[in-house]
């Protein structure tokens, strides 16, 4: 990378704060690690961080509290760190504004590929600009119903209003309308707006999806049980 990127990771442990700092500074990252939520809130402020590494449970401002907070004032992409694959506390961080999320205890290559993955998203990995999605959208404006996206300027309007979306939503949108009216799954999704190259938690895409419906309205992707969700044309 021309220049680091940084990350700031927040984490009460100590001895996974410092490995974890240590193995992240390994693969080229600049890491700022702070023990508690209202440290790493005033970290965030100060240093402005290229990707927030939030663990759930930690004192004085919990990770999901911190993460609202952050996304509050940026788009920055965020991670959360949870103990529990099934803790409702994932479910909370995504609905907060959290992009993607890790299961401890975790490995740190893993840790590493999603980090990566997600900035290969909002464009920081390796100075390369982020593609928006494996589906090929062409340049100009899309109108459905009152709905208008920009896929140039990467803007979004409903009833002529601006819509504020994260570049994760934005890039679900895209996803969506490059085929609307047709079905996509919830794994094409992982695979097409996640990066995954490999099997996800598939909560990821439907609280996104819960959140891109209270931005463009709740009827404007409909929900195809058994197989995904589709733009409505």
């Amino acid at each position: 990378m021309a220049e680091q990127t940084h990350v700031l990771f927040v984490e009460d442990d100590d001895v996974i704060r410092e490995a974890t700092q240590l193995a992240l500074e390994r693969d080229g990252f600049a890491v700022t690690a702070m023990p508690d939520g209202l440290s790493g809130l005033e970290a965030f402020r100060s240093r402005r961080p290229d990707i927030a590494l939030l663990d759930v449970m930690v004192p004085g401002l919990d990770g999901v509290s911190l993460c609202r907070r952050i996304r509050d004032e940026s788009t920055v992409p965020v991670i959360m760190l949870s103990a529990r694959a099934d803790s409702i506390d994932v479910v909370l961080g995504l609905e907060a504004g959290a992009d993607d999320y890790v299961t401890k205890p975790f490995d740190g290559a893993v840790l590493v590929a999603r980090i990566r993955a997600v900035l290969r998203r909002f464009g920081h990995a390796g100075g390369d600009r982020a593609e928006a999605g494996s589906s090929a959208v062409d340049g100009g404006m899309l109108t459905f119903g009152d709905l208008e996206v920009d896929t140039e300027g990467m803007e979004v309007r409903r009833a002529g209003q601006p819509v504020a979306l994260t570049p994760t939503e934005m890039r679900l949108l895209l996803e969506f309308s490059a085929a609307p009216g047709t079905v996509l799954s919830r794994d094409k999704l992982l695979e097409r707006v996640w990066d995954y190259g490999w099997g996800g938690d598939t909560r990821v895409v439907d609280v996104h999806v819960q959140r891109l419906r209270a931005k463009i309205g709740q009827d404007r992707i409909e929900t195809v049980r058994g197989f995904g969700y589709k733009l409505k044309a």
